[in-house]
């Protein structure tokens, strides 16, 4: 937090007597005060107080360009940050002048500085003040482009020289660094409750995801979701059902952050109570989708695999709602990737799902999954692919489901050669012992 900008001593009224040694004296003092201060209306009533010891003035002020949107069209506006010497209405303060209309449009377009000894003279001025008789204005540049300017009236003819042009453009250097700081500290400060926001989304996320493996008679079941450097929009769950059956859902929402995230906690919701209630994979995927469909805005959708797993029979009954295909392995090196699937989630109304069917054979492995591992790419936009990702699961096909998971995962980070996924990613991995 910054101090309060501290005040400089000088007189509001113009001072004829003033040295240039005074003057760049007087300079160097509002510059190294301005620098220290984060607060910009502080700093240019400051500005603005001390410039009248400077260079007379009868009236003066700083206007910043501002753009709006107007009919659909991009429009730039002048928009007063600090005036004096105004005694009219307010409209004609805020000056309703288009990029090159009157000295400060004319200025703001060009970008460069004038001075009008007559006013009356000059058929680019925009008489906002009766009394004006000589003007001078300086743009305010940062980053090569003008984001405002800087205005002087005097009520007498010829008032300016190209000695108090200089300083004014001296000023407008000034405002343009201070306008710069604000701006970038204001982003800092954005950047950082956002960050805070994403953490706090994170933790919350990571509290919904199930604390351990699901335990059930003649399986070996693990599951994890790779970080990324962004809230994910994967997610996973298990529900035990009864002693020799589980739900599991592995999905995926559109997008990325805290909207993807909340798209999850709204799944994970509506199919523990689809759960409760005892319906079938195809029909807890429907009622899910008139949710979202009811519940969401426009493109947003998601992806999910729903099914149960029956210890007893030795099953997987499940629906895919558009997402991507499981992936059934059998130790001899025979594997398919189960091409069954309707559409995602919330996509359309009254969609209807239907069920599928897995028998596992005996040290057969079903390999549930998100994009963000198959679609991960190297330096040379190459994707790591199914085949790629069937083999890698062929090649530590004997160790357990969670060494299974590293192994993958390791595979996919020597192929990228990343530490993170570009995109969520997501396993979900179910052992026949």
């Amino acid at each position: 937090m910054t101090e309060p900008i501290q005040k400089i001593h000088t007189s509001s009224a113009p001072n004829p007597q003033l040295s240039v040694v005074d003057k760049l004296r007087l300079l160097l003092d509002i510059t190294k005060t301005i620098s220290r201060s984060l607060n910009l209306d502080e700093v240019l009533t400051l500005v603005m107080d001390t410039l009248g010891s400077l260079i007379p003035y009868d009236a003066a002020g700083i206007y910043l360009i501002e753009s709006v949107i107007k009919n659909g069209e991009t429009e730039y506006i002048f928009k007063s940050k600090t005036i004096r010497g105004y005694r009219i209405s307010f409209e004609m303060v805020e000056p309703r002048l288009r990029l090159g209309e009157g000295f400060i449009g004319y200025v703001a377009q060009t970008g460069k500085p004038l001075i009008s000894p007559d006013v009356s003279q000059d058929e680019r001025y925009f008489p906002a003040r009766r009394r004006t008789k000589s003007e001078m204005v300086a743009p305010i540049i940062a980053n090569d482009e003008v984001i405002g300017v800087f205005d002087l009236e005097s009520d007498k003819l010829n008032s300016y020289t190209q000695d108090d042009l200089s300083v004014l453009q001296l000023l407008a250097s000034q405002v343009a660094i201070i306008i710069e700081k604000v701006e970038l500290h204001d982003q800092l400060v954005e950047k950082k409750r956002l960050q805070a926001q994403l953490e706090i989304a994170r933790q919350v996320q990571l509290e919904l995801l199930p604390a351990t493996d699901p335990k059930l008679k003649g399986f070996d079941i693990s599951a994890y979701i790779f970080p990324t450097e962004e809230v994910s929009g994967d997610y996973y769950d298990w529900v035990e059902m009864f002693d020799d059956q589980i739900g599991i859902v592995v999905a995926d929402a559109v997008g990325k952050g805290i909207p993807a995230a909340l798209l999850m906690s709204f799944l994970r919701a509506s199919l523990r109570s689809g759960v409760q209630i005892g319906y079938a994979p195809h029909i807890a995927l429907a009622k899910v989708g008139n949710l979202l469909w009811d519940s969401v805005k426009d493109n947003q959708f998601i992806t999910a695999i729903y099914g149960i797993l029956d210890a007893t029979n030795r099953t997987f009954v499940f629906s895919n709602a558009g997402h991507n295909p499981p992936l059934l392995i059998k130790p001899n090196g025979e594997y398919r990737f189960v091409e069954y699937g309707d559409l995602p989630l919330g996509m359309f109304r009254d969609t209807r799902y239907h069920q599928h069917f897995i028998k596992f054979d005996e040290k057969q492995v079903l390999v549930l999954y998100t994009d963000g591992i198959t679609e991960s790419a190297n330096a040379n936009g190459e994707e790591y692919g199914q085949e790629r990702f069937a083999k890698r699961v062929l090649e530590g096909i004997d160790l357990s489901a969670k060494e299974l998971i590293d192994f993958i995962r390791k595979g996919v980070a020597d192929f990228t050669e990343q530490k993170f996924l570009s995109d969520d990613g997501t396993l979900f991995i179910v052992k026949a012992v």
